[in-house]
């Protein structure tokens, strides 16, 4: 019975053009070769099985070659090569720096390179794994690496560039090896099942090239797993389950859970997950993947960027096409921040559900984003709103039709197909006033600035939402123009007049109010790690219509900055004044001690005991 070699040695690269993912650095070694311009010494990079030390036999072997080919490959034929493939040849070294890492080896391989070549014209000494040489070995075989015989070519092989020394980097020719990509891996290990008469499905390969990171090694030896696994037969169903691989079944089903708002459904399915054994900060990972690739799925120039098989991208693209593309990308920030936050939470499964309830939330009418700013529900969905208001009973039968409905063709549709799930029904009657502002999509209506104290009154009955208020003047102008009297419409209905402005509150406040008011600060700015408690001892001061505030540097006043405005209108309205000045400066000699920044205690204290700065002075002290 024939021996078994596993696939990563039996399908190791012999020639240049059999290593995958390499060919702009294959074609540079071929070409110096061909040319005659070698460098005295090489240093290849690159994470694990890239084809680091594969590329440093082939080189070598290269060299050596007395017959080599058109094409620039070892001809196999001459003595040389034979000797070489045969595991004999005296011109090849190899050497492990990982056990062999002191000064007394370095001093060894000094001595063998003063050893000139039986066949062939250069020795090659191969150092693998060179970062684990200590400081004085390297130092030992600096002098050696600078200036070897003519006749010696060195490559040195890591797989972390930056714990070598910069003395040793500045003398070798430097090759940066980049990690093979998805679909390289995937058709190498077509043409393995191929050759061993293996049946493998295109899911089940690009799921091992995931799972190997850009390393072929890897993936040859996940592939002898599951062909071992299988009997001979490599399908999807087996290779996610001996891999403990996330399905993107769960993925899809959590999606459908995230569009439908069901909660329920979403903690259920991340309770199987969890069941099954997977980790919870990879679920996390594998969800925010998923959702990338639902982003990148949405515009073909990106689609390539999804690393698949065809079959897998033109399934995300459908799949991403019924979705909005400001959906994906707040899902996507709240997987980062679960994420980011993972390591540091005291209960991890709380916090990833807290994270599902969030996601479940975003089509919500009443969702916020990461800014604390509420978004529309049609706005994530991707389709404006539409608004249809029934005429009064009292209407005349004359009023035109165009002014009791909204037609279908004042808003157009959002470019992106919208989220079905999503769209909300259209309202069948006059909405009653509300305190609270109505949100409408972007397309359609222009939002009041938040410090507006009163808030426009909602447009009459059958008038279209979407109106800007100019249109809205210019057409009650001309109704009321054909009519032949002034503020009336076509329909002889009364129109009511517009409100006035609200008068500007001038109540006067004592200095116990101010305290009041400032007191609720604390939660606007809650937000923020420690502003609340600095801010509590902030006092403001009533300098005739103007409250001051003395901030403790420049930094807290930075960080209120953006709290200004919602500050003034808080203690306006607590205050029932709208016509004071809020006052904001980072002067430093109005605030009490307890807020002093080390420069001016530190001066303070000179100035208040003399004898100090003689003390310091004597024993030649100084700050730190």
């Amino acid at each position: 019975m024939e021996q078994y070699i596993v696939s990563a040695r039996k399908y190791r690269p012999a020639t240049f053009d059999s290593v995958v993912g390499q060919q702009a650095l294959t074609s540079t070694l071929k070409n110096a070769i061909t040319t005659g311009r070698l460098a005295h010494a090489y240093l290849f990079c690159g994470t694990r099985g890239v084809g680091k030390t594969s590329c440093a036999r082939i080189f070598a072997k290269t060299i050596n070659c007395t017959n080599r080919t058109a094409a620039g490959e070892a001809c196999n034929e001459c003595d040389s090569c034979r000797m070489f493939n045969e595991g004999r040849s005296m011109n090849i070294v190899e050497l492990d720096a990982a056990s062999n890492n002191g000064v007394e080896p370095m001093r060894e391989l000094v001595d063998q390179v003063m050893t000139p070549p039986a066949i062939g014209r250069y020795r090659v000494f191969i150092i693998d794994e060179v970062h684990m040489l200590s400081t004085a070995a390297f130092n030992a075989f600096l002098k050696t690496l600078e200036e070897p015989p003519s006749y010696v070519v060195f490559i040195l092989a890591t797989t972390e560039k930056h714990k070598i020394i910069p003395t040793i980097l500045s003398r070798c020719q430097i090759y940066d090896f980049n990690r093979i990509s998805v679909p390289d891996i995937v058709g190498q290990l077509q043409r393995v099942a191929a050759d061993q008469g293996i049946t493998a499905e295109p899911e089940a390969l690009n799921v091992i090239a995931t799972k190997a990171d850009g390393g072929m090694r890897d993936a040859l030896s996940i592939f002898d797993q599951i062909a071992a696994s299988g009997g001979g037969n490599i399908t999807y169903a087996d290779t996610i389950a001996n891999l403990n691989v996330l399905d993107e079944s769960y993925f899809n089903r959590l999606l459908d859970a995230f569009v439908a708002q069901n909660v329920a459904d979403a903690l259920l399915i991340y309770r199987d997950i969890r069941m099954k054994g997977f980790d919870s900060q990879q679920f996390i990972g594998g969800l925010a993947g998923y959702l990338r690739d639902l982003s990148v799925a949405q515009s073909p120039a990106t689609l390539s960027l999804i690393e698949g098989t065809d079959d897998m991208r033109a399934r995300l693209a459908e799949r991403a096409s019924k979705l909005h593309p400001t959906f994906l990308y707040r899902a996507m920030d709240l997987c980062n921040e679960a994420d980011f936050n993972f390591r540091l939470a005291g209960n991890k499964q709380f916090l990833v559900e807290l994270t599902l309830i969030k996601l479940c939330q975003l089509l919500s009418p009443g969702a916020t984003d990461a800014s604390g700013a509420k978004s529309s529900m049609q706005s994530m969905a991707g389709t404006p709103r539409a608004t249809v208001t029934s005429a009064p009973a009292s209407t005349p039968a004359s009023t035109p039709a165009s002014t009791s409905a909204t037609p279908a063709t004042t808003a157009p549709q959002a470019a992106r197909p919208a989220t079905p799930a999503y769209t909300a029904p259209a309202a069948t009657t006059a909405a009653p006033q509300q305190s609270a502002p109505q949100y409408a999509a972007p397309q359609q209506a222009t939002h009041a600035p938040a410090s507006t104290a009163t808030r426009p009154a909602a447009p009459a009955a059958g008038t279209p939402s979407g109106m800007s208020l100019g249109a809205m003047k210019e057409r009650l102008r001309s109704t009321a123009a054909q009519a032949g009297r002034p503020g009336t419409t076509a329909s002889a209905q009364p129109q009511s007049a517009p409100e006035a402005p609200a008068e500007k509150r001038t109540n006067p406040f004592t200095d116990a109010d101010l305290e009041r008011a400032w007191a609720g600060v604390a939660d606007i700015v809650s937000g923020q790690q420690g502003l609340a408690s600095t801010l509590s001892i902030v006092k403001p001061v009533v300098d005739g219509n103007k409250v001051i505030l003395h901030f403790p540097g420049k930094v807290i006043l930075d960080m209120t900055q953006p709290f200004l405005p919602a500050i003034q209108r808080h203690m306006a309205d607590v205050l029932s004044n709208d016509v004071f000045e809020l006052v904001c400066d980072d002067d430093m000699s109005q605030l009490p001690p307890e807020l002093w920044p080390d420069e001016k205690l530190y001066n303070e204290m000179l100035n208040e005991h003399p004898a100090l700065r003689e003390f310091i002075a004597e024993f030649g002290m100084r700050r730190i």
